[in-house]
């Protein structure tokens, strides 16, 4: 029986690779302020309540058109941004749950809602990561996030600091019941 595979998703600079270092207990990804640092899918192993798992990094969904309110990319990085999409589109395809990362101190952006509307189409459950919420205020801004309408939940994490984590890996382990059977 293969692992199940669980895909980082979202856009540039939410966190997904400090919460896949976390969540494998490894610094495996490079993490960075600059946008655009991951390029390619990155895997690790990760265990929880007795099940071990695939994590995929992924870079940042850019859409082809940038947004005003997008972090700015390296010169190296613009050069990619077809790759860089192609690779988490391909890792949303071969995942059984997807967590979408979202950051919880920006509030809701047009590019998170592009993500979700990709993520939509997928017909896989989907968990929303609201990061960054390293305060009560954040936390109570995280739940802005249902808007986006996906999932049943929104997990207010910090992945730099481990809060929440928990609860998000309970989703993510439950999650594997609802997954569709692999053809």
């Amino acid at each position: 029986m293969r692992k199940p595979i669980v895909a980082l998703v979202g856009r540039p600079n939410v966190g997904k690779s400090t919460l896949f270092n976390r969540l494998i207990g490894e610094q495996r990804s490079v993490t960075s302020e600059i946008a655009g640092t991951t390029r390619d899918r990155i895997y690790g192993d990760s265990e929880w309540r007795g099940l071990t798992f695939t994590l995929v990094d992924t870079g940042g969904i850019e859409m082809y058109e940038r947004h005003t309110d997008a972090p700015p990319l390296s010169e190296a990085s613009a050069d990619f941004v077809p790759q860089i999409r192609a690779q988490a589109l391909i890792a949303i395809q071969d995942a059984d749950v997807i967590v979408m990362l979202v950051d919880a101190s920006q509030g809701i952006t047009a590019a998170d809602q592009e993500v979700a509307e990709i993520l939509r189409r997928t017909q896989k459950p989907i968990l929303i990561a609201a990061n960054k919420a390293d305060n009560e205020a954040r936390r109570t801004d995280a739940f802005e996030f249902y808007a986006l309408g996906l999932g049943e939940a929104v997990y207010p994490i910090s992945a730099l600091h481990g809060t929440g984590t928990g609860d998000l890996l309970d989703a993510i382990v439950d999650s594997f019941q609802q997954a569709p059977a692999e053809n």
